[in-house]
Parts: C-alpha cells; structure tokens; sequence
C-alpha cells in the first residue's frame, strides 16, 4: 500500500485497526485475577487466575468490533477507488440512437458533448496550475502541455528541472491528488487527475 495515497479516513481506519489489534491481544494473553472471599469473617482472599472479568469481555467485544470495522473499510474502500479508477478510464459509450435519427446515432452531438468534457476538464488544470508555485508548478503545465499524459523521463527533458526535483515535485503534487504516476516498462507515466 502506498502510504503517500493514503487518504485522511483510510489513516484514521488504520489506526484504529493497529490501536484495536493492540487491545485485543493485550486483553486475551493477559485476562484479569478474579478475587474470591471465603470464610466466616471474609477475611481469606483467594486469587484464580485465567478468568475473564465482563470487563473484559466488553473490551475484547469492542475491540474486535472496531477491528473488524476498520479492516473491512480499508479493504472495501480500496476496491472501490480502483473501481472508480477503471471507470474513469473506460470511455463512455456513444448515446442510443434514437427512431428520429433513423436508427443512427449523432457523431457531432457525441463529439460536442466530449469536447465540452475535455474543455471543462481543461480549464479545471489550468486553474490547478495558476495555484501551484516553484516546481510543482512547472512540472503540472508540462504535463498539462502534454494533453494530461506525459512520460516522467519526458518532464524532465521538457523542463530545466533535474530528475529528483521532478521526483519531489510530483510527490507533493500525487500527495495532494493532482496527479497520478502508473508503471509502464522501465519508468512511469504521469496522468493528470
């Protein structure tokens, strides 16, 4: 797991599972003595060891509650954002033609309507880029320049910038979620987001 990607909620389940895993086996290697008093004047106090307490059980309960919790978000939540990944990837279908059309759909409605996206989409990086600064900056514009795909040995080619600041400046910027590097061969492709 990239600890960089790691979103504020998927941290927060994290720790909770760790602190929830901690509890737990503290709690079942550990169990509470549980003190007997025997005898006329209750004055003997005899200690069995290896008992739960409801204490105990309660703690142990929540605990692995907690765990469970946890545990089944961050596995969920990771299938779900590359689920939302492929999507975005896959391109949409064009529209269902329609009896008015003859059974034929419209290639320029279709074509307009992908435009407006890609457009849109445009003018959101630019505006991302004009509250960018330094490198950060410089190495987004290259990637927009590129039509929001470029190779990261291609950045620092296109740029005057050398090959661990680009590092560093596409860190920041995948940490904050501007973009994102994929594997392809022997070096990455980075892909606006």
């Amino acid at each position: 797991m990239d600890v960089r990607a790691l979103q504020t909620t998927d941290l927060l389940a994290a720790a909770v599972a760790v602190a929830s895993t901690l509890v737990l086996a503290v709690q079942l290697i550990t169990p509470s003595p549980v003190l007997v008093s025997a005898g006329d004047d209750g004055a003997t106090v005899t200690e069995l060891g290896g008992y739960f307490t409801y204490t105990d059980v309660a703690v142990v309960l929540a605990a692995a509650v907690l765990l469970g919790a946890s545990a089944t978000y961050l596995l969920l939540a990771g299938r779900l954002r590359g689920a939302d990944d492929d999507t975005a990837a896959r391109p949409t279908p064009p529209p269902a033609a329609s009896q008015a059309d003859g059974g034929v759909p419209s290639l320029d409605a279709a074509e307009a309507r992908t435009g407006d996206l890609l457009e849109a989409r445009r003018d959101q990086w630019e505006a991302t880029a004009e509250r960018l600064s330094n490198n950060e900056r410089v190495v987004y514009e290259a990637v927009l320049d590129a039509d929001g795909v470029l190779a990261q040995a291609d950045i620092v080619d296109r740029t005057d910038i050398s090959k661990a600041s680009v590092s560093r400046a596409l860190d920041g910027l995948e940490t904050r979620d501007l973009v994102e590097r994929k594997r392809r061969g022997m070096g990455n492709v980075v892909v606006l987001r």
